[in-house]
């Protein structure tokens, strides 16, 4: 990408790859699964056009960014430590920033808001609403009862399984399978016929997803060995689970807007319209601004329809100028 500049940053004991643009108030991109800081192009050239410096890392596990082996070094805490120390030391004079997150990147954001709302301005979400702690029972335990065993969650727990099925698909269809994804229901990977097809079948891609775009992410999980620590950040939640007991109760004091497509997968979770429109969610984020869902949208909703999302980022961001 014309103008980007890469470079890597020793935070919180790993190096980490970070792609920014721009000069002025700092936006931080934090991406979801399976992806990168690419995920972001569309953002970072349009927010970084319009006054912003446009931040956007490689979580840890992914792209150039180091993987560390264990598993257990993949928690919530570990991921929101690694950016707030690479905020020290990018922009140590900017008391705060702004934050826009999609998938898990949306869940870190709303972890990071949670545990240093000293450090965020504002946080634009994508996808992901906050996800109050439920003390009575784990998500791994909650997603198998409702979804059975074959629910990608479910599958992605036993560490080299869902591993070695990727690598006999191949890194091109597995991306390929996820970033098409539109079915607004669960992503169901029973052995042998993963997302409810063969692995064979060819995938078509939409007209907002380029075969030379494809290619950019399976080079770059093409050479971290394949998916493990993007997969990592799922074998956590039931330890992030235990970890957040502390936080029962609490709610999120940042000013915040949240964007989802009628289509994504994460929309159609049981109970969660009910949760986003109903006054469950706006009492967890008080200061809630603004929900919005775009019709006939799937779950890489930035990539998809880049120039709505970069204007709603702009058009709520630009009040705390």
């Amino acid at each position: 990408m014309e103008g980007v500049e890469h470079r890597v940053i020793k935070v919180n004991g790993i190096n980490m790859h970070v792609a920014e643009k721009g000069e002025g108030p700092l936006i931080l991109f934090i991406h979801g699964f399976p992806e990168l800081w690419y995920s972001w192009r569309h953002q970072i050239a349009s927010l970084s056009s319009k006054g912003y410096r446009a931040v956007a890392p490689d979580l840890r596990g992914y792209g150039d960014t180091d993987a560390p082996d264990l598993v257990t070094s993949y928690t919530c805490f570990h991921i929101v430590g690694d950016l707030v120390q690479l905020l020290n030391i990018i922009a140590p004079n900017e008391h705060k920033v702004l934050v826009v997150g999609h998938d898990w990147g949306a869940a870190i954001a709303w972890y990071l808001c949670l545990f240093r709302p000293d450090k965020v301005k504002a946080v634009f979400n994508l996808s992901v609403p906050f996800i109050p702690h439920n003390p009575q029972m784990n998500p791994i335990d909650g997603w198998r009862a409702i979804y059975g065993n074959d629910y990608y969650m479910c599958r992605f727990q036993e560490p080299g399984e869902i591993e070695a099925e990727f690598a006999e698909m191949g890194t091109e269809t597995v991306v390929k399978a996820f970033l098409t994804y539109r079915v607004p229901g669960p992503i169901m990977l029973p052995k042998g016929k993963p997302f409810g097809h063969s692995a064979d079948t060819p995938i078509a891609l939409p007209s907002w997803l380029s075969e030379e775009e494809v290619h950019y992410y399976v080079s770059k999980f093409d050479n971290k060995s394949g998916f493990t620590g993007g997969i990592n950040y799922y074998r956590n939640l039931h330890r992030n689970w235990e970890l957040m007991a502390p936080w029962t109760g609490c709610d999120v004091k940042v000013a915040a807007k949240f964007v989802v497509g009628d289509l994504d997968l994460v929309y159609h979770m049981p109970g969660m319209k009910e949760y986003i429109h109903n006054g469950g969610f706006k009492k967890d984020v008080p200061m809630l601004e603004e929900v919005v869902v775009m019709e006939g949208v799937g779950h890489f909703i930035h990539m998809e329809k880049p120039d709505e999302i970069n204007n709603l980022i702009y058009d709520f961001f630009r009040q705390f100028d």
